[in-house]
C-alpha cells in the first residue's frame, strides 16, 4: 500500500469521523484514542485493509459497543473480593513485564499453564478488557510523555510451557477474548513473540499460519528456546518476563528466580498493584453515584470474524487428532 494511497484513506477516514455528532460516541472515542487521533485511525484502517468505508463501520460498531457496555466505566468496576481476584490473577496468567528499548510495554502471557478455572467466563473477560483499558488510557499515555512522541502499541510475549491437549476447552473463552480485542483493540501489538513451544503447537501452528492474514503472520515470531537472546536485542534484561531469564530453565506460573517482584503474573507484582489500586480508587470516585456491585461485568460477547471462526475450527479439528493419536490423554 503506497504512502499517497494511505495518506489519501486517512483524510477520507477522519472526513467521516469528524462528522459524527453523537456525544456519547464523541465522549468514548476520546477514550480509545487518547489524544492520538492519527494513530488511532491507522490502526482500524490497517485492520480492514485500508478500506475506508469497512474501516469507519468498525470504528463506529466499536464506539457502539464501548457505550452500549459501559466500557468508559470498567476501570471503576473492581473484581471483589480480593480473593477472587487472586485466583484470577493466578489462572489467567498476564503482566506488564517491561518495556522496550523503543519504550514499548512488554505484556508477558501464560499461555500454555492458564487455566481459567477459579471463576466464570465474565469475569475473565472483564479482567482482560480492564488490562486493556489500563494499557490504553495509563500505560501507553505514560510511556508517550515519557519518550516524547506517540507510543499506541505494545509487545506480547507468549510462553505455552505446559501447553496441553487439554487447551481444547479453553478455545471457546480464548476465542471470545481474541474476537473482542480483533474488533475493538485492532493493531494494538507490534509484535508477538513465542517461546517454549511444545511440539503440539509447532504442529497446531503449521496448520493454521497460511489461515492468517499477512500482516497477522508478519506480526508472530517463533523463538528457540526461551527466547531470551533474540529478546535482548529489543529489550533490556530487567524487562525479560520471568520465565525468559535463565536460557533451559523453563517457566513456572510461580517462579521468582531470585526476586519476590519477578513473577508478572502475580497480584504482587507491582503492575497488578497499581492496576488494582486504579481500579479500586476509581470505584470510590464513582461510589457516590453508583454503589459498587457483587458479581461480574457482564459484556456482550461479539461472534468471532469470519476468519477468526476458520482458524477455531480448524485448530479443534487438529486438537481431536492429536486427542486419537495420543490416546486421549495429554
Amino acid at each position: 500500500m503506497g504512502l499517497v494511497v494511505s495518506e489519501d484513506a486517512l483524510k477520507k477516514l477522519q472526513a467521516l469521523m469528524d462528522q459524527v455528532e453523537e456525544e456519547p460516541l464523541l465522549r468514548t472515542f476520546q477514550n480509545v484514542h487518547q489524544g492520538c487521533v492519527t494513530e488511532t485511525l491507522i490502526r482500524f484502517l490497517k485492520a480492514r485493509e485500508w478500506n475506508v468505508a469497512k474501516a469507519h463501520k468498525m470504528i463506529i460498531d466499536c464506539l457502539n459497543w464501548r457505550v452500549q457496555n459501559e466500557i468508559d466505566n470498567i476501570l471503576s468496576k473492581p473484581i471483589i473480593p480480593t480473593d477472587l481476584y487472586r485466583g484470577i490473577r493466578d489462572s489467567q496468567l498476564i503482566g506488564l513485564s517491561g518495556y522496550s528499548r523503543e519504550g514499548l510495554p512488554v505484556f508477558a502471557i501464560g499461555v500454555g499453564l492458564s487455566t481459567f478455572d477459579k471463576a466464570s467466563v465474565h469475569y475473565y473477560v472483564q479482567s482482560h478488557i480492564q488490562i486493556n483499558e489500563y494499557r490504553d488510557r495509563v500505560i501507553l499515555p505514560s510511556a508517550s510523555k515519557k519518550h516524547g512522541q506517540p507510543i499506541t502499541t505494545c509487545i506480547k510475549v507468549l510462553d505455552m510451557t505446559g501447553l496441553k491437549l487439554s487447551a481444547l476447552n479453553q478455545i471457546k473463552l480464548l476465542t471470545i477474548i481474541s474476537s473482542i480485542d480483533d474488533l475493538n483493540y485492532p493493531e494494538k501489538t507490534n509484535t508477538y513473540y513465542i517461546v517454549n513451544a511444545p511440539y503440539i503447537f509447532s504442529a497446531c501452528w503449521k496448520v493454521v499460519k497460511p489461515l492468517l492474514q499477512e500482516r497477522t503472520r508478519r506480526k508472530v515470531q517463533v523463538l528457540p528456546g526461551c527466547g531470551r537472546d533474540e529478546l535482548l536485542k529489543i529489550m533490556d534484561f530487567a524487562s525479560l518476563p520471568h520465565f525468559c531469564k535463565r536460557e533451559g530453565s523453563g517457566s513456572s506460573k510461580h517462579s521468582d528466580n531470585g526476586s519476590g517482584n519477578e513473577n508478572c503474573y502475580s497480584l504482587d507484582h507491582p503492575f497488578h498493584q497499581k492496576l488494582y489500586n486504579h481500579i479500586k480508587e476509581q470505584s470510590r470516585i464513582h461510589e457516590a453515584v453508583e454503589p459498587i456491585k457483587q458479581g461480574s461485568f457482564h459484556v456482550d460477547f461479539p461472534e468471532p470474524p469470519a476468519e477468526k471462526a476458520e482458524i477455531v475450527k480448524t485448530l479443534e479439528s487438529e486438537l481431536h487428532k492429536f486427542k486419537i493419536s495420543n490416546g486421549n490423554c495429554d
